[in-house]
């Protein structure tokens, strides 16, 4: 049942696994609807990290060799043909879009150089004016270096949220308030505080990637709420409720990564509604607040906080590098959170956080993103336009955030095409990535600020030739 692993060898313990599998399906060793080993039972026995194993398993799952059941763990799919002449290893390599490398490669890799997946914008429409001049101003004053900042984050700039979060009609004092190192290490304190092993959690689906192995390595059992062109699908998500007793619910209700949906204010209502009579928490990443040209309600500012705790970020629209994001909740919550902050990795960078605080406060950051925001709908008014001449579909269209998500009809198999795409130097956003249950999908997020290429039209143009060809 266990392939067998080598350790020492150059080839990756993922790429074994997979190779492993794929090998006792092919000659019916595993036979169809066979159950593979638990992700935990399987790290156990053949000492590899529980991260190697859901990689492992993802990508069989990419490849459509087996299914996931909620609750039940992993399955042979049955298969028309058995391709028992193909090399594993050859498959094994046709697919490197996978959770590790979403997580991992995609900060290293330097020669793909049309990022059209990606999740940040480009260098020139981020506040750089802003930050040099806060450099600048930092080290004229001779800026402080020595020492640690505090536990809860810098005190100004906490001071400066309060207000800005008062804008949003989210009412709170300093104290609700945490900063952190991004919005990622936001969610791991949350999620850490909240989830133990196969307690069952919501999340959106398709949803955020990063909670979603944040999850999987938790070893929650993880429940998708639909993401449709209008929100959330509300009847899917009482169906669940109905069997299940969630924790929490993590979930971007506004500008939504990948779909770029938001939900409207009848949704997010009756969303707190549910909430408050099945007893689970919401967690609401809105990272995505300051590209909406338009005020909209939030579960925080509905709920002030009581059942919902709130988590922002700079990274999007200031600087990824510097790493500032922060988590509003009910002060008892934030003290636990606090003492998780500083066992994990102590306090967060002071000296980040006052670069922040002086490009927010030095005059031109509200018409930065005002520009943003104008940049962000124009380019996608544009890129939608091309992949609708392209036979795109797009799940939703509006003239704001950095996403279009979209599929083609001749185009089934959104993994493949990213591989092949990266050996031309695009990066694409392939959809089991986004997808709480990856398996094969076709559809693709866009991330519009990069895809106004030539190359990449080129690049779709040509594969979709090619598929009608083979059709």
């Amino acid at each position: 049942m266990f392939p067998a692993l080598n350790h020492d060898a150059p080839t990756p313990l993922v790429a074994q696994i997979v190779a492993g599998f794929q090998q006792q399906i092919d000659e019916l060793t595993l036979k169809p609807g066979g159950k593979l080993p638990s992700i935990r039972q399987f790290a156990a026995a053949q000492g590899v990290s529980v991260f190697t194993v859901v990689e492992a398993y993802d990508r069989l799952v990419a490849l459509g060799l087996v299914h996931s059941r909620p609750n039940a763990g992993f399955f042979v799919r049955a298969r028309a043909t058995a391709p028992a002449s193909a090399d594993p290893a050859d498959r094994v390599a046709e697919l490197q879009f996978d959770a590790k490398w979403y997580l991992r490669q995609i900060f290293e890799s330097r020669n793909l150089d049309i990022r059209a997946g990606c999740g940040w914008l480009p260098q020139d429409w981020l506040f750089e004016e802003g930050v040099r001049r806060a450099f600048r101003q930092m080290a004229q004053e001779g800026a402080e270096l020595g020492g640690y900042g505090s536990p809860y984050g810098h005190a100004e700039l906490r001071a400066l949220l309060v207000e800005l979060l008062a804008e949003r009609q989210i009412k709170l004092s300093a104290d609700q308030l945490l900063l952190t190192q991004g919005s990622s290490q936001a969610l791991d304190l949350l999620a850490r505080y909240w989830v133990q092993p196969g307690d069952v959690v919501l999340v959106d689906s398709p949803g955020y990637p990063n909670i979603l192995y944040i999850l999987r390595f938790l070893g929650a059992t993880v429940l998708p709420v639909p993401r449709t062109p209008e929100g959330y699908d509300l009847k899917a998500l009482e169906a669940l409720l109905a069997v299940h007793q969630p924790k929490v619910f993590f979930t971007q209700p506004r500008l939504q990564s990948p779909t770029n949906s938001s939900a409207p204010l009848h949704q997010l209502l009756h969303l707190l509604q549910l909430a408050y009579r099945h007893q689970f928490a919401i967690v609401e990443n809105d990272i995505y607040a300051d590209l909406d040209p338009e005020w909209h309600p939030s579960l925080a500012s509905l709920d002030q906080l009581q059942r919902v705790a709130y988590l922002g970020s700079f990274s999007k629209t200031i600087s990824p590098n510097l790493r500032v994001g922060y988590v509003a909740a009910a002060p008892a919550l934030l003290e636990e959170l606090a003492l998780r902050k500083m066992v994990s990795g102590l306090t967060s960078s002071d000296l980040n956080e006052r670069l922040v605080l002086r490009a927010l406060t030095e005059g031109r950051w509200r018409k930065h993103l005002t520009r943003l925001r104008s940049r962000l709908a124009e380019a996608q008014r544009t890129v939608a336009d091309q992949l609708h001449s392209l036979g795109f579909e797009l799940h939703s269209q509006i003239e704001a955030g950095m996403y279009l998500w979209a599929r083609h009809p001749d185009l089934p198999d959104a993994a493949l095409l990213s591989q092949r795409a990266a050996l031309q130097g695009i990066m694409l956003g392939p959809g089991h990535l986004f997808s709480p249950e990856p398996r094969q999908t076709g559809w693709l997020r866009f991330n519009v600020a990069f895809s106004d290429e030539a190359r990449l039209r080129e690049f779709l143009l040509e594969e979709i030739a090619a598929a009608n060809r083979a059709g």
